[in-house]
């Protein structure tokens, strides 16, 4: 079976058909998001550590990390991002243990995130374009780490699967002449959006089965790129992920929080209840509003899509035993409360010498 190794320096993440489905965490990312942006360049970096801890306490095994943001005091991304991405990746990597995926469309940012992270990165990402292919597998090969490879070339993105099909190939192959084997490649087969293409959930399951069977390898995908325009996104998400998941797809870039309430929607739910002549407890929290009134929680969470994986995951026996399911879904324990057995129970295990 081919296993794609990632690591940190002291965890192993592996991304495989016979794996847990690989959940790649894609908050620390500016792109899209203007008040992240104007923090990095401000040299502000709380929301990356909030974002670096949220994502891994609902479940993401890898953590992307982005630094493309483009500044106002100098636009010209080769100078600005190869320290912005240091910098972030030390602050992550000093945080939490999972591997890193280090993800820039700049080759300086790539290596330095490469020379600054401990373990085994995931890189991302090399396309078909004949120029990002000589510049990206110098780099794969030098440091030894698996890529992601996504299908698009010189003519672009292209909406027939067999052309997408054959971009991969092509980088598999010009890997291979750099002595980069097919299990170091993690193939992005594109998904388009179901609103603007009804054949794009069709065509990404099709891509995936073909790409296992044929090349032998993994895959990822940005997963929200399916329901991209269309209302109630969630729940398309989580269908398509289960659907991909047992069409073969590995890992998907996603975000595995579901975010806090936002104080605004809080504010017209009171405003709808008061209106309805319904007299709340003045000791109510927020947290406890939120839940009762079905608005969410005020604490960033795992998202239903982590829901619909960790169901995925148990009904392909990669949760043997339904263990990872059980704990997904055990109550939190409230304040003041200790786990069975309290402090001096052996719920834990055995404790692990150190080294």
């Amino acid at each position: 079976m081919t296993q794609t190794i990632v690591e940190s320096k002291t965890k192993t993440a592996v991304i495989g058909f016979d794996q847990p489905f690989c959940v790649i965490g894609e908050r620390i990312n500016p792109t899209g998001r203007k008040k992240l942006a104007a923090e990095l360049e401000a040299g502000d970096f709380s929301t990356v550590e909030a974002d670096a801890v949220a994502q891994v306490a609902a479940g993401a095994t890898v953590l992307d990390i982005n630094a493309g943001v483009v500044y106002n005091s100098n636009p010209d991304p080769n100078q600005t991002e190869p320290p912005l991405m240091r910098k972030v990746v030390e602050l992550v990597q000093g945080l939490v243990d999972v591997p890193l995926c280090i993800d820039s469309s700049v080759p300086g940012a790539l290596e330095a995130g490469l020379e600054t992270c401990e373990g085994r990165p995931l890189l991302n990402s090399v396309t078909g374009e004949e120029e990002r292919l000589e510049a990206i597998l110098p780099l794969v090969k030098k440091y030894n780490v698996p890529v992601v490879a996504i299908s698009n070339d010189d003519t672009g993105i292209s909406e027939d699967p067999d052309v997408r099909f054959a971009v991969a190939k092509k980088i598999v192959e010009r890997a291979a002449d750099f002595g980069i084997p097919a299990h170091d490649i993690v193939v992005d087969p594109l998904v388009m959006p179901i609103g603007a293409m009804g054949t794009a959930g069709q065509q990404v399951f099709t891509l995936v089965r073909k790409l296992r069977e044929e090349l032998g390898v993994n895959t990822t995908c940005g997963a929200s790129n399916i329901s991209f325009g269309l209302p109630n996104r969630h729940g398309i998400n989580n269908a398509f992920l289960p659907m991909a998941m047992g069409a073969g797809m590995t890992s998907a870039i996603m975000n595995p929080i579901a975010l806090p309430v936002k104080e605004a929607e809080k504010a017209a739910k009171r405003a709808e209840i008061e209106a309805a002549g319904i007299v709340l407890p003045e000791d109510m929290d927020d947290e406890t509003f939120c839940q009762l009134f079905g608005l969410g929680s005020t604490k960033p969470r795992p998202g239903k899509e982590m829901e619909a994986i960790r169901a995925a995951n148990f009904l392909t026996n990669n949760d043997p035993h339904g263990g990872e399911w059980i704990k997904f879904n055990k109550a939190p324990l409230k304040p003041g409360e200790e786990a069975a057995g309290g402090r001096g129970g052996r719920a834990g295990g055995r404790r692990r010498r150190r080294a």
